[in-house]
């Protein structure tokens, strides 16, 4: 189960680095194919600053996680991968009820399973 809760982990963390990219450095072209259905397009270009703000938050999370991999005491790795997961968890719950229900299935749903996977280890 340890080798499972890391590969959910490194998943949700390479999610958020993917996020992280697009909404930083890919807003106005994979940004604008994404949430197409949630933004007119000639939203994108004014919220450039706001989607690259909210990048940087999805790069913390996934630096946590990342972190969280590299930990060698085991109470410790498990605190820190709880911590970050439980945000991505929050966070993906919220967007579900804010924006579109999608973002429970794409944020929050792989959060809750490495959680699971890493309380069972």
């Amino acid at each position: 189960m340890e080798l499972i809760a890391k590969i959910l982990i490194a998943l949700v963390a390479l999610e958020h680095l993917y996020i992280l990219w697009m909404e930083m450095f890919a807003w106005e072209t994979k940004g604008k194919e994404v949430f197409k259905a949630a933004l007119p397009a000639e939203m994108f270009k004014p919220t450039k600053g706001l989607a690259a703000n909210q990048g940087l938050y999805n790069g913390f999370l996934a630096a946590g996680l990342i972190w969280s991999l590299l930990i060698k005491d085991l109470q410790w790795q498990t605190n820190i991968a709880l911590f970050f997961l439980g945000c991505v968890a929050v966070a993906g719950i919220y967007g579900a009820a804010t924006a579109t229900k999608k973002i429970f299935f794409v944020q929050a749903l792989p959060a809750i399973l490495a959680i699971i996977a890493v309380l069972l280890k």
